[in-house]
């Protein structure tokens, strides 16, 4: 499995290259953003018809995750279902998909912005999740440390002599990370724009996702 090695409030932890974190020593993996139902929620509001593999997508490549990690607890960081009605009108055997996942797991639901209440989805719904020395939650908060997040889909370019690479990355720096959005069909915030430059320290580095992932000085200039 293709990781980069990391460490936050002195805990040792994994990106992966799907956009996933890991926590070893709590066999403990952790998604941001997948907004399931997003092709549905996008055609009830506005008739445009995407091709409706998004949730089967992202659901198959965190199964695959789970299957390499054997992770024991599962936090869902947010934003996980495109709004709640997304999350009501799921095909049945994408329903079952995911209770099948949750099963012998502890799994957590960590309320975002798009899907601010309960879920009528097994596991346990929290509006943030502090384990140690770390604090789960969707959104960054001003001072925080250690703090995992997500919300923002980050993104970083890297202009190469041979191409430019844009992928979704981490973010992070000596109080937070920043998670990408996991999502089959979410866009992304690039590194250099204000918002995140405000939030990053000025020694932030950014992990690009992919098959290798690629730790680098978290770009600030526009792309």
């Amino acid at each position: 499995m293709n990781t980069c090695d990391l460490s936050l409030a002195g805990t040792p932890l994994q990106a992966l290259g799907s956009g996933a974190l890991y926590w070893p020593d709590q066999n403990l993996l952790c998604v941001s953003d997948l907004h399931l139902g997003k092709a549905e929620r996008i055609a009830r509001r506005s008739g445009l018809q995407l091709p409706p593999y998004d949730t089967r997508d992202t659901l198959t490549r965190l199964a695959a995750d789970l299957d390499h990690t054997n992770a024991r607890t599962v936090i869902c960081l947010g934003d996980s279902f495109d709004d709640l009605t997304a999350a009501r009108s799921l095909p049945e055997d994408e329903r079952l998909w995911i209770t099948r996942l949750q099963a012998g797991r502890r799994w957590v639901w960590i309320e975002g912005n798009h899907d601010p209440g309960p879920i009528e989805f097994g596991g346990t719904h929290l509006a943030e999740l502090p384990i140690g020395p770390l604090t789960f939650r969707h959104i960054a908060k001003p001072g925080a440390s250690g703090e995992v997040s997500g919300h923002y889909h980050p993104k970083a370019t890297l202009h190469t002599r041979a191409r430019v690479i844009s992928r979704p990355a981490f973010l992070i720096d000596s109080d937070k990370l920043i998670l990408p959005a996991y999502g089959t069909y979410t866009g992304g915030l690039r590194s250099h724009e204000q918002t995140l430059t405000r939030i990053m320290r000025p020694d932030a580095n950014a992990i690009l996702t992919g098959p290798k992932p690629v730790q680098v000085p978290m770009p600030r200039g526009a792309a």
